[in-house]
Parts: C-alpha cells; sequence; structure tokens
C-alpha cells in the first residue's frame, strides 16, 4: 500500500519539478504545430473560429435556432449561447487527442533513458491550453467589449458636441451657463433616476429616445444586467450614430469657420 501511494505521489511531484521544462516544451509544441506555414499559429485560432461561424449559419439561419432563456430570466442570444458550448468542447477534444499520440510523437524523448516522460501528456494539454485561454477570454470580453463600446459612443459624441461648443462659447460667453442648466435638466430626461419603464408604450417615450444619452445608458444598464447586445437593437443603434455623426460633421464646420478669429476674440 504504502509503495502504491509512493508511485501515486512521485507523478504529481515530478510534474512539479519539471514545471520550466514543461511550459517551455507546451509552448514549443503550439509553435511548431503550424510552423513553416504563411499564417503560423494564427491558424489555431482561425479554424474554431471558422467552425464556430459555419454552426452559427447552419443552426440559426438555417434551422432559425433562437436565442436561448435562462431560468433567471436573462436571455442569450443563440451565437453566445453556442460558443460558450463548444469552446469547452474545443479544448476537451483537442487535449485528449494530442496527448493520446503524446509518446508517439515523441518518441526520440520516450528513447532517452533519463527523459521524465511522465511530462509528455502534460505538455500537449498545456499546448491545447492556450487556444482555449484565448477563446474563455473571447466570452469574457464579449461582456466588456459592450462596456467599452458604450464608453466609446459616449467619448465620440461628447467630442461632436465640444466642438460647437467651445467654438461659439468664445464669443457668446453665456453658453457656458445655458449648457450647465441644460446639463441639469438633461439628467432628469434621460432614464437614470427612474426606470424607463414607467413611460414605455405612451407617445411621451418617443421624446425621451431622441435623447442620444438614452442609447447609452441603457446600454449600460443592459450590458450589465440583461446581457443584451447592442446589435439586437438596431433602429437605435443606427439613430445614434447618425445624430452623433451629424453632430460631428456641424461641429467640424463651426470650429473651422470661427477657427481664424480665436486670437482676436480670446
Amino acid at each position: 500500500m504504502k509503495q502504491f501511494l509512493n508511485k501515486l505521489v512521485s507523478l504529481p511531484v515530478e510534474l512539479w519539478q519539471s514545471r520550466k521544462l514543461i511550459w517551455k516544451l507546451a509552448k514549443n509544441d503550439f509553435k511548431t504545430k503550424y510552423a513553416g506555414s504563411y499564417l503560423g499559429i494564427i491558424w489555431a485560432f482561425v479554424q474554431p473560429v471558422i467552425t464556430i461561424l459555419v454552426y452559427w449559419l447552419v443552426f440559426e439561419k438555417g434551422f432559425s435556432a433562437k436565442a436561448e432563456m435562462f431560468k433567471s430570466g436573462v436571455e442569450v442570444p443563440f451565437v453566445v449561447y453556442l460558443t460558450s458550448g463548444l469552446v469547452p468542447w474545443f479544448f476537451f477534444s483537442e487535449a485528449v487527442s494530442s496527448s493520446t499520440n503524446a509518446l508517439i510523437e515523441y518518441n526520440y524523448l520516450v528513447k532517452k533513458v533519463v527523459f521524465k516522460i511522465s511530462i509528455l501528456p502534460l505538455i500537449k494539454i498545456l499546448a491545447a491550453c492556450f487556444i482555449h485561454v484565448f477563446f474563455v477570454g473571447v466570452l469574457l470580453v464579449i461582456y466588456l467589449l459592450q462596456l467599452i463600446y458604450y464608453s466609446f459612443c459616449m467619448f465620440v459624441l461628447v467630442l461632436a458636441m465640444s466642438y460647437t461648443l467651445c467654438s461659439v462659447v468664445v464669443f457668446f460667453r453665456d453658453l457656458s451657463q445655458i449648457v450647465a442648466i441644460a446639463l441639469q435638466i438633461g439628467m432628469w430626461a434621460t432614464p437614470i433616476m427612474w426606470s424607463f419603464t414607467r413611460v414605455e408604450g405612451h407617445k411621451i417615450a418617443v421624446l425621451f429616445k431622441l435623447n442620444p444619452l438614452y442609447y447609452i445608458v441603457t446600454g449600460y444598464r443592459e450590458s450589465l444586467f440583461d446581457h443584451r447586445f447592442f446589435w439586437q437593437d438596431t433602429g437605435m443603434t443606427i439613430y445614434f450614430w447618425a445624430v452623433t455623426l451629424l453632430l460631428f460633421a456641424f461641429g467640424t464646420f463651426v470650429f473651422k469657420r470661427l477657427k481664424p478669429h480665436f486670437a482676436d476674440v480670446l
């Protein structure tokens, strides 16, 4: 029994003692697998992505697969639901198939008496892990990107407005006071302190939606709590960017027209 336990413990000990060598060989295994091709290790990510796209097109577009509703009431788009299932499967299938042939592939190391061949399957599994970690990161980033996207929307909107405001205020100093009042009103005209569901369905709801900040504030909340994606509300997305780009174009025009006079007035 003691001998059996010693043998059982010896394997994890060997793996721990060889951790630096395992890491080095795993990275080398991952790189050499795609060595010689023009795109190199990019192929490791291209194949799973294409597979996901094909499944998505077949099931959602071909078989009309719908978004999945979870017990919590959260509705997740089918492509995200599909990816969350395929990501662990990709790792499992790649790790099992590659580790199965580990000793055969590294037969030249097996023949070396001094080499600890117990690390070979782990090398293959760790190499498969690189792709898995990437796709797990993608799943996490999908929701993070939502927040980055809406932050970017707000950044561009403010920039678009600022060119007009900073140009005009040079000639009309009272504008800064008007902007301060408008911001106070704007906070209440945007569903920040109150829920938009209270006015949804009423005619006045359309007026609130005309406010570009409605799109951003609602987007932040839906990203964090409803897991809803911006492309699911195509109409509001198009409207927001149309307004923002028009404001940016107008602001650029005003700024360039007034720019030669800034130094004289200031």
